[in-house]
Formats: structure tokens, sequence, C-alpha cells
């Protein structure tokens, strides 16, 4: 069953955050990540958003998730998407 990573973000520095996003497309891909959706905040309509960027990654398991985020070529990214922005990840898996 497919599941999504949502991450929300507030780039800090963006010539890192863009090389961020680029090696992660390319470590991602062979896990089936597939990118739905890309934007930008207008307002909170209820409750605080701190972040205004929010991608949407679709993969086709929870399990291709957690293979994509534990894996060896991931880890070294972890320190420049720390330095390029600040983000949040969550992984969901779809109840139906």
């Amino acid at each position: 069953m497919s599941a999504l990573m949502v991450a929300r973000i507030t780039v800090k520095d963006p010539e890192k955050f863009q090389d961020y996003l680029a090696k992660t497309k390319q470590i991602a891909a062979p896990y089936g990540a597939e990118l739905q959706y890309r934007g930008k905040a207008d307002r909170a309509l209820n409750g605080n958003d701190d972040h205004a960027i929010t991608i949407m990654v679709k993969f086709p398991s929870i399990e291709k998730i957690n293979e994509w985020y534990d894996s060896d070529a991931y880890q070294p990214l972890k320190a420049l998407r720390d330095e390029g922005a600040d983000m949040q990840m969550t992984s969901y898996e779809a109840l139906t």
C-alpha cells in the first residue's frame, strides 16, 4: 500500500538546500519515490505554521520510505539537509 513522506521546510541556505534536493531525488528514485506536490505556504488557516514550504513524496510503501531514509546513501545528506533548511519530515501510511 502506498505511503507519503511529507516535509515541512524553512530554507536557511538556498544553495545548500537545492544541492540537498538534487542529491536526495537521485537517491530516493530507486525506492520508488515520486514527487506529488511542492508548494509555498500562503497562510495558516488554523493553528501555527512555522514552515514556508511543503513537499509531499509518494513511495510504494512505508517500508520503502524507511529503507530510503535509513540507507547508507542518504546518511551523508542529513548534514547537508540540516545546513540548508529546518525541516520536519513525517511518513504517512494510507488507511485504506
